[in-house]
């Protein structure tokens, strides 16, 4: 008896191998920096709009997410690796706590800002059909259940994170079509925007994490083609409090995601950050 425990268990060792091989090298492959980027026929073509997801986390979170963003579309020159063309995206999606009005709010007095903001320059610089014939795009702003509370249970975390989970994977997935791309064009602009985010960009905390996660799962699947064609590329930027030492978020997303910034030098990869982070100046 014990004789054909111990050859079940030898077959059983031996089968696993291959099948552990592969599940790691999909996930290398998955988080791999190599992937090529999606092809499009410029920024702002009606027929292949971008879709921008950013993640507030509320509090400071959200605070410093506003004023990054802010700095950026108020950025005086248009080349700079900081600044942002708001109307380079056809479609925004805001994500929130459940119970996050204020969050919410922020969103929102920023959507009428910077689309308040963008349309003056496109008058005054002649750029007048490249912006006004589409509009100033689309937002949305959905909430999701918060991956964790303050002072919350450890036992009960791992069912409030599961719940992040599915309610980020659903948002992400909600309206995209079918890897297809050519049955893609005949799909109403407007319609098409709900496509899978072309950026997700976060500052934590633990929503934010669960919002990459969820992108990760994804494309390790090649869900509707997430991976196929080279969708939701993860920037994560570090809290400017963060000096010395990544934050728990940033520990984990620093290998993950597809650009990791930090405000620090202290605490760039090439010289003792951890994982992808990179120095690219401060943002707030």
């Amino acid at each position: 008896m014990a004789y054909y425990i111990r050859a079940l268990l030898i077959t059983t060792f031996l089968l696993s191998l291959p099948l552990t091989y592969l599940l790691v090298w999909r996930l290398k492959y998955t988080l791999s920096l190599t992937r090529p980027k999606p092809i499009r026929h410029g920024r702002r073509n009606p027929r292949e709009p971008t879709h921008l997801l950013i993640v507030l986390g509320s509090g400071g979170h959200t605070a410093e997410m506003i004023a990054m963003l802010e700095r950026a579309v108020n950025s005086p020159s248009p080349q700079s690796a900081q600044s942002l063309d708001w109307r380079d995206f056809a479609h925004r999606t805001w994500v929130v706590g459940e119970d996050d009005e204020l969050s919410a709010t922020k969103a929102k007095e920023f959507e009428e800002m910077a689309t308040s903001l963008t349309s003056q320059e496109t008058l005054m610089s002649g750029k007048v059909r490249a912006y006004t014939d589409h509009g100033p795009g689309s937002y949305e702003i959905k909430k999701v259940p918060r991956a964790r509370a303050i002072y919350q249970s450890p036992w009960t975390s791992p069912f409030s994170v599961l719940r992040c989970f599915l309610a980020c994977w659903s948002i992400l997935t909600h309206g995209v079509y079918p890897e297809d791309v050519s049955a893609m064009q005949h799909i109403p602009a407007d319609t098409k925007g709900r496509d899978y985010p072309d950026i997700i960009l976060v500052n934590g905390p633990a929503t934010g994490t669960v919002m990459v996660l969820a992108s990760v799962a994804l494309r390790f699947f090649d869900y509707k083609g997430a991976a196929t064609r080279f969708r939701m590329r993860t920037l994560y930027v570090e809290s400017w409090a963060r000096v010395k030492r990544l934050s728990l978020s940033g520990r984990i997303l620093a290998h993950m995601v597809d650009r990791c910034l930090v405000q620090w030098p202290l605490l760039d990869a090439k010289k003792t950050g951890p994982g992808r982070a990179e120095f690219q100046g401060c943002f707030v």
